[in-house]
């Protein structure tokens, strides 16, 4: 293994810059020349190629985002995009690809080693959280901070008016931002896209809350479970109580890295680097119980989105 690519795609997350460096100095400190491609799958296709030193990732551990660029880049999916990414990797004498992001990024990393036979490594980098077989993925930790310092700041305003709020969050397929928020910011009710909810329900609740005191309301929502304007909208209409709606939209993609998504992406970004010297291919990093392991790229992009419903009932026990 004599060099290697590096790519950040799909949607940004605070941590990506601290894998970046991880990757780059634990190659480097193997001999490995690592080359790095702009804009994800999409740069790769079209040669975006850097070659990385160490001062290329001095003191970017603690920023957001990503100095690669990264792209959401669909035409992957398809064999002729496929072909002219190898072709490119070949041209540039790469020996192995190490992937980072979430889970359709890893389906391309899969791609790459299953049907091109290019040893390809993934790093779980998303704030969804929803790699699977990973009690964790870089970026997801953030965004819960970021999320959560906006909603304390609601909470004052919902307070000194006495009005409900509707906040909705990040979360197309998995409310765990949602429900970690929920929990954390004191929320009354989350809506999430794995739990049905009743909107009758919600009122009712709001009502009684309202006769006993309470005086302001916040929901939180997943953004792939409704939108925050129609429940708004709902309440409003079916209570009769001042109801507004808050979208926190990207801000939680971006904000300075916490120290766990710091030191996560620093400890994946060293594995990544050991599996593919070793030989290893079509695996993705994941951490389980603290400890890191590999486990194959395919069974990492299962679908498998399941809410704690302990959490759900804490949340609701200490709202009331």
């Amino acid at each position: 293994m004599k060099r290697i690519g590096i790519i950040t795609s799909g949607g940004d997350c605070a941590g990506m810059n601290a894998a970046i460096r991880s990757v780059v100095r634990c190659a480097l400190y193997h001999k490995i020349e690592p080359i790095g491609f702009f804009h994800g799958y999409e740069g790769l296709i079209k040669d975006e190629a850097k070659r990385l030193d160490r001062r290329s990732v001095s003191n970017i551990i603690g920023r957001g985002g990503t100095i690669l660029k990264t792209a959401r880049c669909p035409e992957f999916i398809k064999k002729e995009a496929q072909k002219k990414a190898v072709e490119v990797i070949k041209k540039n004498k790469i020996d192995g690809m190490i992937i980072i992001g979430g889970d359709g990024s890893l389906r391309g990393a899969h791609k790459l080693s299953k049907d091109w036979k290019i040893p390809t490594i993934g790093i779980p980098a998303t704030i969804d959280n929803d790699i699977n077989g990973s009690d964790a993925s870089i970026g997801s930790f953030t965004a819960i901070n970021v999320a959560l310092e906006a909603i304390d700041k609601i909470r004052d305003t919902a307070t000194s008016l006495e009005r409900i709020f509707v906040v909705e969050v990040m979360g197309r397929l998995r409310g765990y931002i949602a429900m970690l928020v929920g929990l954390a910011g004191g929320a009354e009710d989350v809506i999430l896209p794995e739990m049905e909810f009743s909107i009758d329900k919600m009122c009712s609740d709001i009502r009684e809350g309202r006769k006993k005191g309470k005086i302001s309301w916040i929901i939180i929502v997943a953004e792939g479970a409704a939108k925050a304007h129609n429940i708004a909208s709902l309440i409003t209409q079916e209570t009769g109580y001042e109801t507004r709606e808050v979208v926190l939209g990207h801000i939680q993609r971006g904000g300075t890295p916490t120290a766990y998504d710091r030191v996560l992406a620093s400890r994946f970004g060293a594995y990544a680097v050991d599996l593919i010297k070793d030989g290893q291919t079509d695996k993705s990093v994941v951490i389980k119980s603290g400890r890191l392991k590999a486990i194959d790229l395919n069974q990492a992009t299962k679908s498998i989105h399941k809410v704690d419903i302990g959490l759900y009932e804490l949340m609701k026990v200490l709202a009331t």
